[in-house]
């Protein structure tokens, strides 16, 4: 028997379907990879069988049920594109969240909260500088850049932002379009107070006599 790679592609994703009902019946959670070969498995069966487009997608999207697999898993599973073998050619049959969360589902990578409010850096000094891009694209700062540092299209008052960070969460920004001024929130960088990197005009201790004005002459505006 000679069998084309899309053959033998075919037949690997029965395989692992296959294992994937087969934990079903004996009450195994399933992963990822199995979800996703059931899926695809059932999409290009009920298309041999001539069901409808619209069918084929009802049918997949109530085969599996949240509880039926790994936690997190539903939320892996958003988009599930399948060439499925119609009689009249091979259409692209895509699934979009085909199983639904169920309630109180912990999400990949999502946060949990307490129920009292976060406060964001509480007892820092705040320093308010209206900041204008004078450049032709935008321009986004995050969170951890030493603003002091930042891209030289940016007019702001310099000297007032030295040694300080966005007042943003971690991993948050500010995005800036040409010609519209920004007011923004800046605290004081903790900890060692040591920036390296950046635009190299510090590259060392914030705090440290002179830094200022040597950041200032080189280059800084």
């Amino acid at each position: 028997m000679n069998l084309t790679p899309t053959e033998i592609e075919r037949l690997t994703l029965f395989s692992a379907a296959e294992m994937a009902r087969r934990n079903l019946r004996e009450g195994i959670l399933l992963s990822h990879p199995e979800v996703v070969a059931l899926l695809a498995d059932e999409v290009m069966l009920a298309a041999r069988k001539n069901l409808a487009y619209d069918a084929v997608i009802d049918h997949a999207t109530t085969l599996l049920r949240a509880e039926q697999c790994e936690p997190g898993v539903p939320d892996m599973v958003r988009i599930v594109a399948v060439d499925a073998p119609f009689p009249d050619g091979t259409k692209l049959v895509t699934l979009i969240d085909p199983i639904a969360p169920a309630a109180n589902d912990i999400r990949p990578g999502e946060v949990i909260v307490g129920d009292d409010p976060v406060e964001l850096f509480p007892g820092a000094e705040r320093v308010t500088l209206t900041v204008v891009n004078r450049g032709d694209r935008d321009i986004q700062v995050r969170s951890q850049a030493h603003f002091f540092e930042t891209n030289p299209a940016l007019e702001f008052d310099r000297r007032a932002s030295w040694g300080h960070k966005l007042d943003v969460p971690s991993g948050g920004g500010v995005r800036f379009e040409p010609g519209i001024p920004v007011d923004v929130q800046l605290i004081p960088m903790a900890g060692a107070r040591v920036a390296q990197g950046f635009s190299g005009l510090v590259d060392g201790a914030l705090d440290a006599d002179g830094a200022l004005e040597a950041a200032m002459t080189g280059g800084a505006s």
